[in-house]
């Protein structure tokens, strides 16, 4: 009979998980950085920060990472965003940051053509999706739903949805960290907060199509230059 694996097999994949994470979040600091290296009057930053203090980063560990974005390595580090279609036609915005522009493009059109999609051009995909500051809330009860809706409402968001105990608040990015800041001075703490591409509309897959998705998310994300994923599937995979 087999076993599963074991406590150090876990741990030193929990570890690889937690390094790459920490990884995209530096970069994510050493970038923002580059705009100011106030988080007080530089919004990203500070994003950054809270994002990387939400995962335990230690506070030398971002000391490090502001510091870098005045560095040499810093300079050569680029934004790029590609736009392209997984399987069954779902539509991808794949964000990355790079040092190198080639190998980066060849990385995401190959996972894409595994997993029968394919890169697209600027613009193919963006129009489905709407840029937007997002914040995530437990609401176990309409109580709590009440409370995040007046709260956000109040400072400046367009709109709150509450389904399956959760309300979801949506404001424009300008406004997400003034709406942020009311709600989590009214001891409210979001599941998850950040600025994203929101689709517009989203394509039900399901079966090996769902299967193959879901693989191809995954390899996109182990990708070192990918920060971020977004995509308009519908997923029924818990």
């Amino acid at each position: 009979m087999g076993r599963g694996p074991s406590i150090e097999g876990r741990k030193n994949a929990e570890d690889a998980r937690r390094g790459k994470i920490f990884t995209k979040l530096i970069r994510e600091i050493t970038i923002a950085a580059r705009l100011g290296a106030d988080p007080a009057s530089n919004a990203r930053l500070r994003a950054g920060i809270d994002k990387a203090k939400a995962v335990s980063m230690p506070n030398d560990t971002i000391e490090r990472a502001l510091k870098r974005a005045s560095g040499a390595d810093a300079a050569d580090l680029h934004e790029l965003r590609y736009e392209g279609y997984g399987p069954a036609g779902v539509a991808l915005i794949i964000d990355c940051m790079t040092d190198n522009q080639q190998r980066t493009v060849a990385d995401v059109r190959s996972a894409l053509t595994k997993h029968g999609g394919n890169l697209g051009t600027s613009g193919s995909v963006a129009f489905q999706f709407k840029h937007l500051g997002e914040l995530v809330f437990a609401t176990p009860d309409a109580a709590g739903e009440e409370k995040v809706l007046e709260i956000a409402l109040d400072a400046g968001a367009d709109d709150v949805q509450a389904e399956n105990a959760q309300s979801t608040v949506l404001c424009a990015p300008e406004n997400y960290e003034a709406v942020k800041k009311a709600l989590l001075a009214a001891k409210l703490e979001p599941v998850r907060a950040d600025i994203v591409w929101r689709p517009e509309n989203r394509v039900a897959v399901s079966g090996e199509t769902e299967e193959t998705l879901l693989d191809l998310l995954d390899k996109l994300d182990e990708l070192d230059d990918v920060q971020e994923v977004y995509h308009n599937a519908a997923l029924t995979d818990a």
